[in-house]
């Protein structure tokens, strides 16, 4: 499934711009379907994988689209709590496979394992008949020439039909602009993710937070639950599936309630927080597995199994949410998506990484693997500290400017003097009497 995911990430920066956000959650819930009936219906293991491949391509697209999609919708006062809550939906899934493995497992045939399968479909189908009531994003719309139909979008969204409504005119011109402008004077190729000290201090937090959500210690527990119990002494297969499973809800109630405190506290803060105490739980995750190899008593196994979830209440403080919510923001439309699918590559490598190292090194060293985990958590708070910028309050297009100072490309009424002086060579970008130029709306008035 890691595989296809990586297959597939070059694919959706150009059919997120070129066709649509909600096309690629199409094409996207499409493929996943497909490969649920394919691996629901698996005859032999290469039929499985091959299914499990699919799945992991359509995921990717619909994936990397779907963030785009929402966060170029919402209202600026909303947009921390969506954004962040859409990520932490993934405990949703990871709730029912817990529970629904707990309870197919002692079917004693094929549909043990047929019936998660299935169920697999079920987001995916909902995805395809609820994506026909969402609007295409006014920023791609922007994009295309397609003012009068993203004015609309945005009336409809913002501000409940008024056209006329203050926000909603402010909103378009500065979006208008600022689009308008990236196209004529900045480029949008992979390039372009390097070439400024901005777009490179932006990939520096791309590359890490997608490598933290995944490189943080949870890959132990999240995929190799089983072998970390089986070290402290907890071995029975129903015990095991019931911490698991308990330890998603708690998962999801932390993960969950942290997104209506983004605004309120700020994300560098919760960044801060949830690495620092992610450090400091593991540090004692590992002294108590320690302790257990030396006595191998139930209280410190006990503490191993308490840790591991007050590990998981700091991870979900800002990883969960703010993975999507944080790296989509931070991104100029010009290179949103790209910059989205290198976040998303590092997160497919880092489970690349330890779906192949993570098992070989648990079952060699056993606990003493925790303490490179225990350093490079140290690394992590490092480089949170000294590259995270705090963006609460602060408007889509606007965010630009924390990264790229006077050099940033912002248009409409918080236009920089930098922006001021391209749109003049432009004519002057306008705010009111649009005509349509380059398929774009363009004013006849200096700014």
């Amino acid at each position: 499934m890691s595989v296809g995911s990586l297959v597939a990430l070059p694919v959706v920066p150009y059919l997120a711009d070129g066709y649509g956000r909600r096309a690629g959650i199409l094409a996207g819930c499409i493929l996943m379907i497909i490969g649920v009936i394919l691996q629901s219906a698996a005859m032999n293991l290469g039929m499985f994988i091959g299914a499990r491949f699919l799945i992991g391509f359509g995921v990717a697209i619909a994936h990397g689209a779907s963030p785009l999609l929402l966060t170029e919708l919402t209202h600026p006062q909303h947009r921390a709590l969506f954004t962040t809550i859409y990520n932490t939906t993934w405990y949703l899934g990871s709730i029912v496979a817990a529970w629904l493995t707990f309870g197919t497992f002692h079917i004693p045939n094929h549909w043990s394992w047929r019936i998660p399968s299935i169920v697999q479909a079920f987001p995916s189908v909902l995805q395809l008949i609820f994506i026909w009531f969402v609007p295409e994003s006014p920023r791609f719309l922007i994009s295309k020439g397609k003012v009068e139909q993203a004015h609309q979008v945005l009336a409809n969204v913002h501000a409940n039909g008024n056209l006329d409504d203050e926000v909603v005119q402010l909103e378009m011109a500065e979006i208008r602009d600022t689009i308008k402008l990236e196209q004529e004077f900045e480029a949008n190729g992979w390039v372009q993710l390097f070439k400024t000290p901005g777009n490179r201090h932006r990939l520096i937090i791309l590359c890490s937070v997608g490598f933290f959500s995944q490189w943080s210690g949870n890959g132990l527990v999240s995929y190799y639950l089983t072998l970390v119990l089986n070290q402290i002494g907890i071995t029975d297969t129903n015990t095991q599936l019931i911490i698991n499973g308990v330890l998603q809800i708690v998962n999801m109630i932390v993960a969950v309630g942290q997104c209506f405190f983004v605004d309120k506290v700020g994300r560098r803060t919760l960044f801060l927080i949830s690495t620092a105490g992610m450090m400091g739980a593991f540090i004692v995750q590992t002294i108590c597995s320690a302790r257990f190899k030396v006595d191998p008593t139930d209280a410190a196994a006990n503490s191993v199994v308490a840790f591991i979830f007050i590990y998981y209440v700091f991870y979900n403080i800002a990883f969960s949410g703010l993975l999507v919510g944080y790296s989509v923001e931070i991104l100029p439309y010009n290179i949103r998506a790209k910059g989205m699918t290198i976040m998303f590559l590092c997160v497919d490598l880092a489970l690349f990484f330890n779906n192949y190292v993570n098992p070989v090194a648990l079952k060699a060293i056993e606990w003493k693997y925790y303490i490179v985990y225990c350093c490079w958590l140290g690394f992590e708070l490092f480089i949170v500290w000294k590259y995270y910028i705090e963006t609460r309050n602060t408007p889509l297009e606007e965010i630009a400017k924390y990264f790229d100072g006077d050099a940033a490309i912002v248009g409409g009424a918080v236009a920089t003097e930098k922006s001021k002086v391209l749109a003049a060579e432009l004519g002057g970008l306008g705010t009111v009497n649009m005509t349509e130029k380059d398929g774009m709306a363009v004013e006849h008035r200096e700014l």
